[in-house]
């Protein structure tokens, strides 16, 4: 099997990954993209001694690390979508990377501390501190109202106890595309977590699209079948999480949301 085909199955969550840690589909892409480059340009510098996905991985992070966030790869997206991630870079300096890296690939990738400590260059009891240190940031965050779109009664419980738990208020959970737009519309949250596929055969992607011709709000994704939205050929969404999660996933995924979002909001 070629390196390509041990490759391809991996780069819908790769993408994820960088998208989450980037806060942006676009800015996220262009790493993959520089990431394979990189690997068709020397294939004789992969690693081999590895599995294929932590090779990728850890080819990604040498792009990200080299780059060091910033605009070392080129980015051609538009003044608009430059200035909204330079807000989010100034809003990186008030937490360590690294510590978001070391939580974004154990919570949300589910590499082990021993891989991810592969991937950064730290020992595993350092990744385990790494974490912690993101668990405590986040714990600092304000507080979200959340507006839950999902159709299935006990996921959609369980989203709204995590929510909840985290000290996230949630302004209604709906269960079809008029339903959501209509408690957006009465009550405005400041995060969607959207389901793609709903009660009625309405589309929960169709219903945040609604909501955003309205108003601007950061929107996560919950889906069985992540690949669909991890392609990098069209509009996709930035932040996603796979069914079946994990309380961690949903956790990180929420902290990385409100992260880049509230790096618009002006400090008082």
């Amino acid at each position: 099997m070629s390196l390509g085909q041990q490759l391809a199955p991996h780069l819908p969550f790769v993408r994820r990954y960088a998208r989450a840690l980037t806060g942006s589909q676009s800015h996220g892409d262009k790493y993959v993209r520089a990431t394979l480059e990189a690997i068709v340009a020397a294939p004789d510098q992969f690693p081999r001694d590895v599995d294929p996905r932590l090779g990728l991985y850890r080819t990604f992070q040498a792009i990200w690390g080299s780059a060091n966030g910033d605009d070392a790869v080129a980015d051609d997206s538009g003044s608009a979508e430059e200035a909204a991630e330079a807000v989010a870079r100034a809003r990186l300096a008030r937490m360590t990377p690294l510590s978001r890296q070391a939580l974004l690939l154990t919570a949300m990738e589910g590499f082990t501390p021993e891989d991810t400590g592969y991937l950064i260059d730290v020992a595993p009891d350092e990744v385990e501190n790494l974490v912690g240190e993101a668990l405590a940031e986040i714990e600092k965050q304000t507080r979200a109202r959340v507006l839950i779109i999902e159709d299935e009664p006990i996921i959609a419980m369980d989203i709204e106890t995590i929510v909840r738990d985290l000290g996230h208020d949630v302004t209604g959970v709906a269960v079809t595309r008029d339903e959501a737009v209509a408690l957006a519309m009465g009550d405005r949250p400041g995060l969607v977590l959207a389901d793609i596929q709903l009660a009625d055969d309405s589309s929960g992607i169709d219903a945040v699209k609604d909501i955003l011709s309205e108003f601007s709000v950061p929107v996560i994704f919950i889906t069985a079948f992540p690949e669909r939205l991890l392609t990098g050929e069209r509009p996709e969404p930035t932040f996603l999480i796979t069914k079946p999660f994990q309380r961690s996933t949903v956790k990180a995924a929420i902290s990385q949301a409100l992260f880049f979002d509230q790096a618009t909001v002006p400090a008082e």
